[in-house]
């Protein structure tokens, strides 16, 4: 971080009760004023009478222990999850996925959630949100896939899951019911391929935010629309990342976003051209929405 001139990290934990309070000791007293940290959520046993009530008295628990935010939680069809659970469990399963019915998942929009969410609004918590995942999941492998065969793992076509309409449906009613609720959505939302619907949604939600973690691949073949796009949306984007913090990680970014190289290798096959944001746009992105939105202050 220090090599880099980043001033503070936000650590997704993953966790509640005493595996968040071990990740106080790792992160905020040992290195006060560098770390802020997520907490995720309680979903044991959702179907108990209590579990409303429950999952609201543990965050408001990990709220006085030092948590300042919720995620990043995840519902790519499954149920609602944080997002490590997620990751892990569709890589260590190729993709297939066991567990509870369709009809009795806890998703983003469930009503037994109404109270968690809100008191989030109250305590000021926003939450990192992973809906579905790239459009290209619901489609058949093969060689015009979106993206190359290490992602073939995350193939949702023809699995026990609602399809990528479904979920960004479940999204708009989450967001239409808690409009005091902040919501960062991970990854562009998962609708970098389509920035005039996005601009729709974050014209519609003024409590939807971005993230650009794992999605320069998007921006960076399509420049002159991406750089329209986070001009227009400067106040709602936050840098993000989706990868093990590294220099190299870092300055690819940073070329991506700050100048107007050309033909710059990508991750997944495409090759990128740089946005060349304004300074203007660049300090909203970096620091100033962090700040704001983040209640880093």
């Amino acid at each position: 971080m220090d090599e880099n001139g980043v001033a503070m990290s936000i650590v997704y934990t993953d966790a509640i009760g005493a595996d968040f309070d071990e990740h106080v000791e790792t992160y905020l007293k040992a290195y006060p004023g560098r770390f802020q940290l997520y907490c995720s959520f309680d979903n044991r046993n959702p179907e108990s009478p209590d579990y409303p009530q429950r999952a609201v008295r543990e965050l408001e628990r990990c709220y006085r222990m030092g948590a300042r935010g919720v995620g990043e939680l995840s519902d790519k069809g499954w149920g609602l999850e944080s997002g490590m659970v997620a990751f892990l469990s569709t890589l260590n399963t190729g993709g297939r996925r066991e567990g509870v019915p369709r009809d009795r998942r806890l998703h983003l929009d469930d009503s037994r959630l109404d109270p968690f969410w809100e008191k989030c609004a109250e305590l000021r918590l926003p939450v990192s949100l992973h809906v579905a995942d790239h459009p290209s999941c619901w489609r058949p492998l093969g060689p015009e896939q979106e993206r190359p065969p290490q992602y073939d793992h995350m193939n949702q076509f023809g699995k026990d899951v609602p399809s990528f309409e479904e979920l960004m449906e479940r999204r708009d009613r989450l967001l239409a019911r808690h409009p005091r609720t902040t919501f960062v959505a991970a990854h562009l939302s998962n609708m970098g391929h389509d920035l005039a619907s996005l601009a729709r949604s974050l014209d519609r939600f003024p409590n939807l935010y971005l993230d650009l973690s794992a999605r320069d691949y998007e921006l960076g073949r399509q420049p002159r629309n991406a750089r329209a796009f986070l001009s227009r949306y400067a106040d709602r984007v936050l840098f993000g990342t989706d990868s093990r913090a590294s220099s190299d990680m870092y300055r690819h970014d940073w070329r991506l976003l700050e100048t107007a190289d050309e033909y710059l290798p990508g991750p997944a096959g495409w090759r990128l051209y740089g946005l060349e944001l304004p300074s203007s746009v660049l300090k909203k992105i970096y620091r100033t929405n962090a700040m704001r939105v983040l209640n880093l202050r």
